[in-house]
C-alpha cells in the first residue's frame, strides 16, 4: 500500500481501484480499506482555513483524492460495521464531486467543501459542524438529522434538500437557496439567515 499516494497519479489510481475490488470481494477487509482511503485523503488534503480559500472555491481537487472519495462514497454501506464513522474531518475537498454520494453518519467536522457538488447526496446524521459549504450544490441532498452547527452555507443551493431535524445553530445561511427544502423541526437558533 506504499504506492497509494504515489507521485505517479496513474499508479495511485490503480492502487485505489484495486483496493475497491478487494473490498467488494472480501467483506472482512471492507472497513479496513475504507479507513485506509480516509487516512489517505486526510493526509493528502489537509484542511485549508476559510480565510485562505475565501475566493478560491473552484479549486480542482487532485485526481487521486477524487478517486479515493468516489470509492468511499459508492461503497456498500451494508458492510460498514455498526457504530463506526467514516472520518474525513479536517480536510480540504473544495470542488469535490459527491453527486449521489452516500456519506450518511460520516464525520466531516471542519471540512472545506466550498463549491462542492453534493447534489442528491445522503448526508443524514452527518457531522458537518464548522464546515465550509459556501456555494456548494446540495440540491436534493438528504441532511436529515445532520449537525451543521456554525457551518458556512453562504450561497449554497439547498433546493429540495431534506433538513428534517437538522441542527443549524449559528450556521451562516446568507444568500442560501432554501426553496422547496424540507425544514420541519430543524434548529435555526442564532443562524444568520440574511
Amino acid at each position: 500500500m506504499k504506492q497509494l499516494g504515489s507521485k505517479n497519479i496513474k499508479t495511485s489510481l490503480d492502487v485505489i481501484y484495486d483496493l475497491e475490488q478487494v473490498a467488494k470481494k472480501n467483506p472482512q477487509q471492507h472497513w479496513e480499506i475504507m479507513e485506509m482511503l480516509t487516512i489517505f485523503v486526510r493526509n493528502n488534503a489537509p484542511y485549508t482555513p476559510q480565510e485562505k480559500s475565501k475566493n478560491n472555491f473552484k479549486t480542482k481537487i487532485r485526481t487521486d483524492i477524487q478517486a479515493a472519495l468516489t470509492v468511499i462514497a459508492r461503497r456498500d454501506v451494508k458492510k460498514d460495521p455498526e457504530n463506526q464513522l467514516l472520518d474525513l474531518s479536517y480536510t480540504d475537498m473544495r470542488g469535490v464531486n459527491f453527486n449521489g454520494a452516500n456519506l450518511a453518519g460520516a464525520n466531516l467536522y471542519q471540512v472545506n467543501l466550498a463549491g462542492a457538488n453534493l447534489k442528491s447526496a445522503n448526508l443524514s446524521g452527518t457531522i458537518l459542524s464548522a464546515s465550509n459549504l459556501a456555494e456548494a450544490n446540495l440540491s436534493g441532498a438528504n441532511l436529515a438529522g445532520a449537525i451543521l452547527n456554525a457551518a458556512n452555507l453562504c450561497g449554497a443551493n439547498l433546493d429540495q434538500a431534506n433538513l428534517h431535524r437538522a441542527n443549524l445553530f449559528l450556521a451562516n445561511l446568507h444568500d442560501t437557496n432554501l426553496s422547496g427544502a424540507k425544514l420541519d423541526e430543524a434548529n435555526f437558533r442564532d443562524a444568520n439567515l440574511y
